[in-house]
């Protein structure tokens, strides 16, 4: 097992990744830009989470929790953002916001250790 696995972050963070990606999929054509971009931040939480989890040293590991937990923030604007267009209705997105209130927390916390 790798450490990362060991996190309980990591593990919210990649099922948030698998729910972003059926929301992308789902969203209509001609919103490259924006589904870029939460293509991005939804990956970089993970992502970061394991780097961090690998590296040795306080503020090395510290570095990449708070840019997971940045990216996370991020998540949530965007999705913020979709609501705005009308592109998803804001009703749909309450265990997605949950789910990203739970990694910012559990991140917040890794961050600050």
């Amino acid at each position: 097992m790798f450490c990362h696995e060991k996190l309980d972050v990591y593990h919210k963070a990649v099922e948030f990744l698998g729910v972003m990606h059926r929301l992308i999929r789902a969203l209509p054509p001609g919103n490259s830009d924006v589904i870029n971009q939460l293509r991005r931040a939804v990956m970089s939480v993970p992502l970061n989470l394991a780097e961090g989890a690998g590296k040795t040293g306080k503020a090395n590991k510290q570095r990449f929790y708070s840019i997971a937990r940045g990216s996370a923030l991020e998540c949530a604007a965007i999705l913020d953002v979709l609501c705005i267009w009308e592109l998803v209705s804001p009703d749909k997105l309450k265990h997605e916001r949950a789910l990203l209130e739970q990694i910012v927390a559990m991140a917040s916390a890794l961050a600050l250790r």
